[in-house]
């Protein structure tokens, strides 16, 4: 693949490198699983809508640049180039967002985009239950209506960012004699209203990335289902095809990663005795440049009228997967050391990076989709293969 920029996306590149270098924080924000840097993180998306940078493929009218693919990618490269902040509010952003613009009526953008891309609402996710992980099909959390409402019950576990989030986008079971994928809905529920309990779930590293949701006569507005009722299984799959296939986890992201692998090594070299960790980095370049210029041919056969289908399966475990193995190579190459937290008298800023990391990266195969019922999918639906 031969990707050349065109004199326009360069100077694209040019305009965002620049507005990056001068706003970007010059000290690290604490991390988003904790109230104070949530906050900070709160306080860079409404820096970044401050530019219409928040999602820059998104129309002007709702806070974006109306940028294409192209164009996004390049803004992904260069906001990993300077080890910009993540995005607490990727959920909204990456996910609900796209659904929304396809979806939504104009009244619900104009209500809930707008405050998506400044940073005023952060969304988080609420699809697993504990009976219904990576088998959606069998929620059972329901939203019964009641004229002009929804009186919501039951429970959501595992949602990203919900311990400090302000909405939360539910699928919940509409029709209570209906089974599997029909008789769901795709709901909003702000994450303050009566009813709604919210218990933090600690991670490996002690924060509370996740939350257990708990709905107790939950009452919401008929606007705020996203669709027809009965259509969120359809629109779900919408959404799981953005979370798998494209925005979520931008080539970007990778390449950083794998540069500052082939850093490590540079610096490690001469201490390895094992010659098999050589191969392993160089694997894990390659494989992020392949995954970048995929996602550039993905990118350009939508703007050509395209789709994504079930190859974003592909996708989900091609990044999941390179993702654990940057770092576990990160990990081997830094030795003993690589498991000192940060703070410790010997641990390096570097060290406490890497292993935060590379734990993260131990739920790439579960979130989105395990990676088990992504395989699933490509032998059915790719592949052709019978289900038994």
């Amino acid at each position: 693949m031969d990707l050349v920029y065109s004199t326009e996306q360069q100077a694209f590149r040019g305009e965002v490198r620049q507005w990056l270098e001068e706003h970007v924080p010059t000290t690290a924000l604490e991390s988003f699983d904790t109230a104070a840097g949530f906050e900070q993180h709160r306080q860079w998306e409404k820096t970044l809508a401050q530019g219409n940078w928040g999602m820059v493929t998104w129309p002007k009218a709702y806070g974006g640049l109306g940028c294409n693919l192209i164009e996004w990618l390049i803004f992904e490269e260069e906001y990993y180039r300077v080890n910009a902040p993540l995005r607490v509010n990727q959920n909204g952003i990456f996910l609900l967002g796209p659904t929304l613009m396809e979806y939504g009526t104009e009244a619900q953008k104009q209500r809930f985009i707008t405050k998506m891309a400044s940073g005023e609402e952060i969304w988080a996710q609420g699809w697993s239950e504990p009976g219904a992980g990576s088998d959606m099909a069998a929620i059972q959390s329901k939203a019964i209506r009641d004229g002009d409402e929804y009186v919501i019950n039951g429970q959501k576990i595992w949602s990203t960012r919900a311990v400090f989030a302000d909405w939360i986008f539910c699928i919940f079971r509409t029709d209570p004699d209906a089974s599997r994928h029909a008789g769901l809905s795709f709901i909003f529920v702000p994450l303050n209203a009566p009813g709604v309990t919210v218990r933090p779930i600690r991670q490996l590293n002690g924060l509370p990335g996740f939350a257990e949701i708990f709905f107790d006569n939950v009452r919401v507005p008929v606007f705020n289902r996203l669709g027809e009722e009965g259509e969120g299984w359809k629109i779900a799959m919408s959404t799981a095809g953005f979370e798998r296939g494209l925005m979520l986890r931008s080539p970007a992201r990778f390449q950083e990663a794998a540069k500052r692998l082939v850093a490590l090594y540079r610096k490690k070299r001469n201490d390895i005795l094992d010659l098999s960790v050589e191969d392993a980095v160089v694997r894990c370049y390659m494989d992020a440049q392949a995954y970048a210029l995929s996602t550039y041919q993905t990118a350009s056969r939508l703007m050509s009228g395209g789709n994504i289908g079930a190859e974003s399966s592909c996708n989900k475990i091609f990044w999941s997967e390179l993702d654990m193995q940057i770092h576990a190579t990160a990990m081997n190459l830094l030795g003993s050391k690589a498991e000192l937290e940060p703070g410790c008298d010997d641990a390096a800023a570097e060290l406490g990076a890497w292993l935060d990391g590379f734990l993260f990266s131990l739920s790439g195969p579960i979130y989105a989709g395990t990676n088990e019922i992504q395989r699933n999918i490509i032998a059915e639906r790719m592949l052709g293969m019978p289900k038994k």
